[in-house]
């Protein structure tokens, strides 16, 4: 019984009741509360390693050097699994107390220091912010982590020495291979814009001062050279760094004459890359406007059998009133066979096609030495422009110091305005010429009723449909409305007319 009585009360010490749970709890409280205070008070009897967190913090002599940055830092290795004493106990109060606080163990001096694992790696991050990351400390805890901490430095000295990176290789030339490539491209663009611009610059300067200036061919054809009336003006008008255009005036039959160099694009590299692939020459164009009464009824043209059938399809002057011509008159030069023909009747061909320009630039013989620039000729009255009746020629330039070999191809321009201007057609030919042009009028004037039709029809479509968009939100008491007033419109056309007249 004593025994039973015995193992009884002991066993009511550890295994509390109902009535001493209280009192076991009201105990290890006021426990707790006295460590939690007995700590606080060790962390600030210990304020060498916290400078900064003291009392001192308002003193004049306080400098930036005891700021945080005094602080040990916290190591980024693994919590160590040594026995920590009472002051390294982590609560919610305040920072843990250094290690320096426990006693100092005995360390063999043949192993190197390791920095030993704090309590800071047990600190809250959300807690203490902005504290260094690392910790430098030489105290060990025991004999057995000292020589633990030796090896494992010596394993991670050889680790380090193992992956010890490689110093990055002196760059070489092939280094900058994108960057070459970008600066010689742009010096290339520079240097053939430079140069490109001055090329075609030389060439129509050398065309102006062989056919433009004084005593040349325009000079005595023309009264008037240039953009204007005073004698300092200059002669060409550039447009762009690949256009260049002369005006002249001051001639009978025509109101004046405006020539468009159109150079190849020399400034620009890609341009210049694409014209080595796919050649193309430097072309001018002179463009007559000729007076209303100085031109009769003429459609003609004259280019390389190619491009005669290209214009022939384009050009709607030409389709409408003109036809291909592979022979010429019966008994008769004509003009080479690279060249073909497009007339309204071959008395116009015959007519402007002479003896003259057969020698001198169309014939057999002509041809292959002076027209190799010869593009093409158009001369219309019907012409689909500004103007209505042109002289249109189109000759290849030469380079610089060939210019003189295009002298009998310009020598045309003069030479078929007067042609033209005092041509007339004959009593045989003019009443076809008459009949053609009143046909294609007609056609014309159908064409525009038929587009001004199409016109109004899409118009009152457009207005039935937004009426109908109108409708489509009215309410259903206005339609009603509308739909009854439109019914007694209607009723009332229906109802015959009854005249009323008064009896005497």
């Amino acid at each position: 019984m004593a025994a039973s009585s015995t193992w009884s009360s002991s066993s009511s010490l550890f295994i509390p009741r109902e009535e001493t749970l209280w009192y076991y709890i009201a105990i290890l409280s006021v426990l707790s509360l006295l460590g939690q205070e007995l700590s606080r008070c060790s962390v600030l009897a210990n304020t060498a390693d916290f400078e900064g967190f003291g009392d001192d913090i308002d003193d004049d002599d306080f400098s930036d050097s005891s700021l945080i940055t005094d602080l040990p830092i916290r190591s980024n290795l693994p919590p160590s699994t040594t026995l920590t004493s009472q002051s390294d106990f982590e609560t919610d109060h305040g920072p843990p107390l250094d290690s320096s606080s426990s006693s100092t163990p005995i360390s063999d001096p043949t192993i190197p220091n390791k920095p030993s694992s704090n309590s800071f790696d047990f600190w809250d991050e959300d807690e203490f912010e902005g504290l260094p990351i690392e910790q430098k400390s030489t105290n060990l805890k025991s004999p057995d982590v000292a020589a633990e901490a030796g090896s494992s430095s010596k394993v991670e000295s050889d680790s380090k020495v193992e992956v010890q990176v490689t110093p990055p290789l002196p760059k070489t030339l092939g280094s900058f291979t994108v960057e070459i490539v970008c600066v010689s491209f742009l010096i290339a663009f520079l240097f053939n814009y430079f140069s490109g611009k001055k090329e075609n610059e030389n060439i129509a300067l050398a065309w102006a001062s062989r056919f433009a200036t004084k005593d040349s061919i325009f000079d005595k054809n023309f009264s008037l050279l240039g953009t204007g009336d005073g004698k300092d003006t200059p002669l060409l008008l550039k447009e762009g760094q690949n256009v260049f255009k002369f005006y002249a005036s001051g001639r009978r039959f025509c109101q004046g004459m405006l020539a468009t160099m159109d150079l190849q694009s020399r400034h620009d590299l890609m341009s210049r890359i694409y014209n080595m692939i796919v050649p193309c020459k430097d072309e001018i164009t002179f463009e007559v406007y000729m007076n209303d009464d100085a031109m009769d009824n003429v459609v003609f043209a004259l280019a390389k059998k190619k491009l005669a059938k290209v214009m022939h399809k384009e050009l709607r002057d030409l389709q409408r009133f003109a036809s291909l011509v592979t022979s010429g008159p019966n008994n008769r030069k004509w003009v080479a066979d690279e060249l073909m023909v497009i007339t309204e009747s071959k008395e116009v061909a015959g007519d402007l096609i002479t003896e003259t320009v057969l020698d001198q630039v169309f014939g057999d013989k002509a041809f292959p030495k002076f027209g190799k620039g010869f593009i093409s000729m158009h001369f219309s009255d019907q012409y689909q422009g500004s103007h209505r009746k042109m002289l249109i020629l189109k000759f290849a330039l030469p380079d610089a110091k060939n210019m003189a070999d295009m002298t009998r191809l310009v020598a045309l321009v003069p030479y078929y305005i007067d042609l033209i201007g005092r041509y007339k057609l004959s009593p045989q030919a003019r009443p076809k010429t008459e009949a053609a042009r009143t046909k294609v009028a007609q056609e014309v004037y159908k064409e525009l009723h038929n587009a001004r039709q199409e016109a109004l029809q899409k118009k009152k479509a457009e207005k039935r449909k937004m009426a109908e968009e109108a409708e489509a939100k009215l309410s259903a008491e206005v339609l009603r409305k509308r739909e009854a007033k439109d019914r007694a419109k209607q009723m009332k056309k229906v109802m015959p007319k009854v005249k009323m007249t008064r009896a005497h």
